[in-house]
């Protein structure tokens, strides 16, 4: 979890996911497109993570609300992520893909999304940092997985980006002397 003032904490905090009501709560039915009403015992809705959070452990096992899984770490993803990391639109699960998986991992214990998580990120930090050292291939063929990146992602490819030019600078200099 980030600082307060994180602005990618507090988007990945407002990041939707599923939950279910585990009782009735009157007046809360606009929660789930029912205005006016109460919001029934069973009703699945998607919250804000923070306040999904907030519900789900707040009066521990008698909690108003049970969080489930988001669809951004849906088994499908997973599956996807284990046959080709490089493959799969993480921007388009959620622009803030693994600080969102980091968080639903401090609810969940999942080894599987640990792993998957892990062994993804590593395969596309070396495809990120290939296209940040050689800007033609961003250009080309690397311009479609670069859209798909999240912010993380995007942290990384700046950060390469830019030793690699400070780096052909320092070379340039070098040389001249």
């Amino acid at each position: 979890m980030g600082s307060y003032y994180d602005i990618d904490s507090i988007l990945t905090d407002s990041q939707k996911v599923p939950c279910t009501f585990e009782l009735s709560v009157p007046g809360l039915g606009y929660l789930s497109g029912n205005a006016g009403g109460d919001m029934k015992q069973g009703t699945r809705c998607e919250l804000p993570l923070w306040l999904a959070e907030m519900l789900a452990v707040s009066l521990g096992n008698s909690a108003p609300i049970t969080l489930d899984i988001p669809d951004a770490l849906s088994q499908r993803v997973l599956n996807a992520l284990k046959a080709s990391p490089r493959s799969v639109d993480l921007r388009g699960q959620a622009p803030h893909f693994y600080r969102l998986g980091t968080r639903i991992l401090d609810l969940f214990e999942d080894e599987e999304i640990v792993d998957v998580l892990t062994e993804s990120f590593k395969k596309r930090a070396a495809e990120i940092a290939d296209h940040a050292y050689n800007p033609r291939g961003a250009l080309g063929e690397g311009a479609d997985f670069l859209q798909g990146i999240d912010e993380s992602e995007r942290e990384l490819f700046r950060a390469a980006h830019s030793s690699a030019k400070a780096m052909r600078e320092w070379m340039g200099e070098m040389k001249k002397k």
